[in-house]
């Protein structure tokens, strides 16, 4: 799949409300939404549109909060991209984080725009939500919660189904710099040397299948040097 750019107004629109919470939380916002291909996927390929309640799960800062707001407010003004559809309008955007940082820097930049609380998405309630995100999140978590997540997952009404970015351990070097990359990312947030819980993309697909999820695969490494995919998954 080719590279999908967003356009500079919507980066500069989603990423300045973290100038209120500090330098760090405004400049990773900016760094992440400009390369990370997930977010302006997500728009392009309209992944999103119909969902009334959206659940981010590991959202950490809330970044896919801040660029759903940000597109309702720079298409207002004529700054979306040809061809791009309308940007979602869910009624509720939700969030659960276990950093307590994170929490704070994205209750700081958003406000009441969305309800992001402090929790472990392995355990903590879903409640009502009929699209789940989990980007770039599973493989902190130990293998033997991925299944039960899953099946939670699967639990509220779900129409558009559940959004998952993973790496593709099979992947060779692409697969090894993403990970030196969550290393290094772990070690300036003062985690260590964290284990990592990674599968091959064949794996993950076969997870999901066990687990009545039906998954599209779209590579989402495109412009980086990652092995990063996106699974649009939804249940059968």
């Amino acid at each position: 799949m080719m590279g999908i750019c967003a356009p500079r107004a919507l980066i500069d629109a989603a990423s300045a409300p973290y100038r209120g919470a500090g330098g760090w939380p405004y400049y990773h916002a900016r760094d992440k939404l400009s390369v990370d291909p997930a977010f302006a996927a997500i728009l392009r390929m309209d992944l999103l549109t119909l969902s009334e309640r959206m659940l981010d799960l590991g959202c950490g800062p809330g970044l896919l909060a801040a660029w759903l707001l940000a597109a309702r407010r720079c298409y207002a003004c004529g700054s979306r991209p040809a061809n791009w559809p309308e940007p979602p309008q869910p009624l509720s955007i939700r969030g659960i984080e276990l950093d307590a940082k994170a929490v704070t820097w994205v209750q700081s930049a958003l406000a009441d725009h969305a309800d992001i609380v402090r929790g472990d998405i392995r355990d903590a309630a879903i409640g009502s939500a009929d699209a789940l995100v989990i980007l770039g999140v599973l493989h902190y978590i130990d293998y033997s919660a991925h299944a039960p997540l899953l099946g939670r997952a699967r639990a509220p009404r779900s129409a558009r189904g559940l959004l998952l970015r993973i790496g593709d351990a099979s992947a060779g070097l692409r697969f090894r710099c993403g990970q030196w990359f969550d290393r290094a990312v772990l070690l300036a947030r003062g985690h260590g040397f964290a284990q990592m819980y990674c599968r091959a993309l064949a794996d993950w697909q076969r997870l999901l299948d066990e687990n009545h999820f039906h998954a599209e695969a779209v590579p989402m490494g495109a412009g980086t040097p990652f092995a990063n995919v996106l699974l649009i998954a939804r249940p059968r």
